[in-house]
Formats: structure tokens, C-alpha cells, sequence
């Protein structure tokens, strides 16, 4: 396992963490206690940072989350979650306020049964008033920062143009990471465009979802994927060609968003089951393939980087 620092925080995180996602269900139905092993497995075989969200099975994955923490020593993980999206009943909401993101955070040290949290995030922006976020939200999680409750502060969205956006507009040194999704992939390369702005910041970079939520996989793209039509139908073609030459996409995915660029800190993927994890890091810890590498952007052609909006 290789581990860098998340920007000036001190953090010094393994390349490959553990997204907890997974653990509230949020892809498909788990069984918890696998779910639980699942975390011990990852911590076990080198991956010391974790990341959850209230919002993640609206509460179920800190909850299950809060669960595996009790049997790992507290100096064997940070800790990463979030504030501001949220749900009930299947029903999405959002509050960005001062008063529900302090609510929020020790309601989260509560499920997750910490006393403080390494980490925490302003969680996807894009569904927020920007300027809200700069002027309230931001100085909240400042303000627990100097009391201790929380040691490093971030945000996190899908659009790098808001965090680009956000940093700009807040005091140095309040942004202290960034965690953008699905845009340092096979399919999608675009986190590379802010890695100059973030770094001469001293902000550290956080990439989320190297499989693009399920395009790069060979079971194919769940129902409810947002992408485009061509967008999934060029990963298909490319999942097929990967398979014809014995190399898992998923496999390979994982290994281009973890092993080419150092300046991004680590890459979340998430699982509730053990075997998975394990291949994951079984994964990462081989060379890649890097003439499959080109064949697949290749395959992809002119929908690398096509967009799409968050949910």
C-alpha cells in the first residue's frame, strides 16, 4: 500500500480507501455483519481512511459504520464524513445552515461512536447556495475545527467548476481537502485540469468512484445511472474488449485512478463485502496494463469527459 499526505492536513492516507457507501445499502441490500467485516478487513490489510456521510442509507451506513469502529483502535483510521445532504423515508433533503451542520456533526460522532472527526465536508455543493456555503456553512465547521471537535475541514461535489468556485471566494487555509467523484476514471480525466489550482493552495485532492458509479464494470450500468445513452453504451463496448483479454475493467479502472498521479491523494471505492475488498487491494498492488489503458480510451473516443448531472 502506498499512502500520501492529504494536502498540509498531516493525514498520511493509503492510495486506495474505504468509501462506506455500501454500507447503508445504498447500491444493494447487505448483510451488516458482512458489512462490519468488511471495514475490518480494509483496515486490516492497510487502509487507514475511511469516508461515510449521514445521507449514505439515509443514517444506516454511519450507523453500521459506528458498529466496526468499536473494535478498531482509534489511531488505525481517520475518519471522513459530512454535512448538509440528507434523508428520511426515501426522501432527499438538504440544509446547509449553521445550526443543522453543527446538529449534524455531533450527531455523527454519536452514530459513529468517536469523540471527534478527522475530517469533515460541506457535502455536494452543487445542490446548495454557494454563497451560503462561503458565508455560513464553512465558518461553522471553522469554528468546530478550533474547538477540537473536528480537525481538518473540506468540501466535497461532483462539479470541480463549485469547488474551484468555493475556494476561490473563502479565506485561505479554510478548505483544507477536496473529494470530487467521477472525474479521475478510464472514462474521465477531468480532476486533472484543477490538480495545479488545488496543489498551489496546499488543498488536498480526494477522487471518488474509479468505476464512474458502475459505468466500468462488466455487469453493466445500474438502471438509474445518469449517464448518457452514448456514454454507457462506449463503457459497454470497452467492459467487453477488457474481458476478451482476461482483464476485468473493474480491475483495470481501479488501477489507473490509484497508480498515475501523486498529487491525488487516494481514491475511495466502496464495498460491504470482505472478498471484494480484498480483491481491490489485490488489485491495486499489480501492474497495469498500460497498453489496455490506451485501447480503452480509445474505445471510449468522444465521450471521455461527457457529463452528467448529480441526483
Amino acid at each position: 500500500m502506498v499512502y500520501n499526505e492529504i494536502g498540509k492536513t498531516g493525514m498520511v492516507v493509503s492510495n486506495l480507501s474505504f468509501g462506506a457507501s455500501s454500507l447503508g445499502g445504498v447500491f444493494h441490500d447487505i448483510h451488516e455483519e458482512e458489512g462490519i467485516r468488511a471495514v475490518h478487513v480494509a483496515v486490516e490489510n492497510g487502509i487507514n481512511f475511511i469516508d461515510v456521510s449521514p445521507y449514505y442509507g439515509h443514517l444506516k451506513a454511519e450507523m453500521v459504520l459506528g458498529k466496526a469502529l468499536k473494535d478498531i483502535p482509534r489511531d488505525k483510521y481517520y475518519l471522513s464524513t459530512k454535512v448538509g445532504r440528507y434523508g428520511k423515508d426515501g426522501v432527499n433533503t438538504w440544509d446547509y445552515s449553521a445550526r443543522r451542520a453543527t446538529e449534524s456533526v455531533y450527531e455523527s460522532m454519536e452514530r459513529l461512536n468517536i469523540d471527534y472527526i478527522d475530517l469533515i465536508n460541506v457535502h455536494d455543493i452543487e445542490f446548495a447556495d454557494l454563497r451560503q456555503v462561503v458565508d455560513e456553512t464553512l465558518p461553522t465547521l471553522v469554528a468546530l475545527r478550533d474547538k477540537g471537535v473536528v480537525k481538518h475541514v473540506g468540501i466535497t461535489d461532483l462539479q470541480p467548476e463549485n469547488i474551484k468556485w468555493v475556494i476561490e471566494h473563502s479565506d485561505k487555509g479554510v478548505v483544507e481537502s477536496v473529494l470530487c467523484f467521477c472525474h479521475y476514471s478510464l472514462n474521465d480525466d477531468m480532476l486533472l485540469d484543477y490538480l495545479d489550482f488545488l496543489e498551489e493552495r496546499g488543498i488536498g485532492v480526494i477522487n471518488a468512484s474509479p468505476l464512474s458509479m458502475g459505468l466500468l464494470s462488466q455487469r453493466g450500468t445500474p438502471s438509474w445511472h445518469p449517464a448518457p445513452k452514448a456514454l454507457k453504451e462506449a463503457c459497454a463496448r470497452a467492459a467487453a474488449h477488457c474481458a476478451a483479454k482476461g482483464y476485468p475493467i473493474e480491475k483495470l479502472a481501479m488501477q489507473y485512478s490509484t497508480s498515475l498521479n501523486p498529487r491525488i491523494a487516494t481514491t475511495l471505492f466502496s464495498s460491504a463485502n470482505p472478498q471484494n475488498v480484498l480483491k481491490n487491494i489485490g488489485f491495486v498492488n499489480e501492474p497495469m496494463d498500460e497498453q489496455l489503458v490506451e485501447e480503452v480510451k480509445d474505445i471510449i473516443g468522444d465521450q471521455k469527459r461527457v457529463r452528467w448531472k448529480n441526483s
